[in-house]
């Protein structure tokens, strides 16, 4: 097994279930990239990363890539995704930059700076993926980008109280102003659990949660008809992000550890009632 493959299945992401429908080359190439966002994101979110020194170290691995001269196991099997299929170059280079973010920037003042922390960190892994699931129409671009932003607002949602560990907060401040909620309130939510809680952190999360579904239907109305059936492993990732954030509204939004999580025989259920869906209208 290829190490790209071992550590995606490692990561027990939602993802895998996406990404087996697709034919062993595009999942190979789709398990390189995967497999890049995890190292680089591990290099500032895991004890020992590296830091910046790591983010250098996988960005000069890139270039080695597009070069045809990788010098790691990953590198070797990301040269190869980037030889297959017409990957940017750039799309890495904001992966990069997005998680250099969170090295410096522990919090958003509005929705505006952090929607560019989203499109580096989650669009800009949309646009490389399409470029491995093959597409026709220019405007499916318009649809990674949206997907992406409805992804990474559903883990913003999600992952409250495990950002709040590592004093990060990507709720956008502008936000916690409109609804009369500190900062200081967020934390001590994800802390402990009260309840009941304010009602203000309720609204919030609420409105956090609708921003993310807007983001999901402006994918769907993007997506051109005839690329519909290339982006099924994008659509199966969308179908299941879209479940976890419904069960986390359902759940009145959680903000203390565990965080809500879908089992494996759920998100596969969701994958086998995608298909149908894309292919027929179903």
């Amino acid at each position: 097994m290829s190490v790209s493959a071992r550590l995606t299945r490692k990561s027990g992401s939602s993802f895998t279930y996406a990404f087996r429908v697709l034919p062993s080359e595009k999942r190979r190439a789709i398990y390189a990239l995967y497999s890049f966002c995890r190292v680089v994101d591990d290099c500032v979110d895991e004890p020992g990363g590296e830091g910046e020194a790591g983010l250098r170290r996988w960005t000069a691995e890139v270039l080695r890539c597009y070069a045809g001269k990788p010098e790691t196991e990953l590198g070797r099997e990301l040269a190869e995704a980037v030889f297959q299929f017409p990957i940017s170059r750039s799309c890495f280079e904001d992966i990069v930059s997005g998680c250099r973010m969170d090295l410096t920037v522990k919090r958003y003042a509005t929705f505006e700076d952090l929607r560019l922390y989203c499109l580096r960190v989650a669009s800009a892994v949309g646009l490389a993926a399409i470029e491995i699931f093959g597409y026709e129409d220019e405007r499916t671009r318009g649809y990674a980008i949206s997907l992406g932003l409805a992804l990474q607002i559903t883990n913003i949602v999600r992952d409250v109280a495990v950002d709040a560990a590592r004093d990060r907060l990507y709720l956008p401040l502008e936000d916690l102003a409109r609804f009369g909620v500190t900062e200081a309130a967020i934390f001590d939510a994800a802390r402990s659990p009260s309840d009941p809680r304010p009602p203000a952190i309720d609204a919030l999360l609420a409105f956090e949660a609708d921003r993310a579904r807007a983001h999901f239907l402006e994918a769907r109305r993007a997506l051109p008809e005839v690329d519909r059936r290339a982006m099924l492993s994008a659509e199966i990732m969308g179908a299941v992000y879209q479940s976890l954030l419904e069960e986390i509204s359902r759940r009145r939004h959680p903000l203390t550890l565990p965080v809500v999580r879908l089992s494996r025989l759920r998100k596969a259920a969701i994958a086998l009632r995608t298909v149908p869906r894309v292919y027929w209208g179903r």
